[in-house]
């Protein structure tokens, strides 16, 4: 059976499973769990069964392992025995009866979502062997934008932390250059694999992954949700954050 048909498979099987908890917790956050862990699981897989040049896949699956553990086991923490997030209690408010069969859709879209994403990784498998500088290059990216975004998520983390923070905006260590530093690092992670992949058959159509990963971010799950609830639970205070601080690229704050 091909690779790519058995994690198409294993990926509906995990998405359905998901869909089935979610009617009994009334939590639909998972789904995105199971998207990150998709996408890695998915990722080593290829690698693993694939005969193209081995340090090429081997420090692919390295950096696709390692991102997909420690942001699948952080999202688990977030969402895992706790209340819905915000936005999929207005999903579920707003669907109301209909909740569970647009649930279904919309696991089942995130599984095809996950197999798309997995798909640079498949080519990489296959990779013949090439630029070294491109292989080096390219870990190089991904080593950088994991640990910044492990250290955004840490930072963030650590502010909510405290007691007197409560209803404040970060403004410490990456978040005083940038409004979603953890959201620019997910995406500089994405431009790892074109790199790896360079000189591989197909290897052009790579560049589509940071492209839709931006659009992701910027016009649909990322950016927007978490703006309009940061303004509704932090009022001007955000604002203010706003009119001072680059919104995705870190950069310096405006005075």
């Amino acid at each position: 059976m091909s690779p790519l048909l058995i994690t198409a498979l294993a990926l509906m099987l995990a998405c359905l499973f998901g869909w089935w908890r979610q009617t009994v917790t009334r939590n639909a956050g998972h789904v995105d769990v199971i998207w990150t862990f998709g996408v890695g699981a998915s990722a080593v897989f290829y690698l693993a069964v694939g005969s193209g040049d081995i340090w090429h896949r081997l420090f692919a699956a390295g950096l696709a392992g390692f991102w997909s553990l420690r942001l699948g086991m952080h999202i688990w923490r977030r969402v895992h025995g706790v209340e819905e997030e915000g936005r999929y209690r207005a999903i579920r408010q707003h669907y109301g009866g209909r909740v569970n069969l647009f649930h279904l859709f919309f696991f089942l879209s995130q599984g095809l979502l996950a197999w798309l994403f997995a798909l640079p990784h498949f080519v990489i498998a296959a990779h013949p062997g090439g630029s070294q500088a491109m292989l080096v290059a390219g870990v190089a990216i991904g080593i950088v934008a994991l640990a910044g975004e492990a250290i955004a998520d840490r930072q963030l983390q650590h502010f909510r932390q405290q007691p007197a923070n409560r209803g404040k905006t970060c403004r410490s260590g990456l978040w005083r250059y940038s409004r979603h530093p953890n959201y620019f690092f997910e995406w500089l992670h994405w431009f790892s694999y074109p790199l790896i992949a360079w000189g591989a058959p197909h290897a052009g159509w790579l560049w589509l992954a940071p492209v839709f990963m931006f659009l992701f971010l910027w016009f649909v799950t990322g950016i927007p949700y978490t703006e309009r609830q940061a303004l509704k639970s932090r009022g001007d205070d955000y604002r203010r954050y706003q009119n001072s601080t680059s919104p995705f690229i870190p950069w310096r704050p405006r005075s």
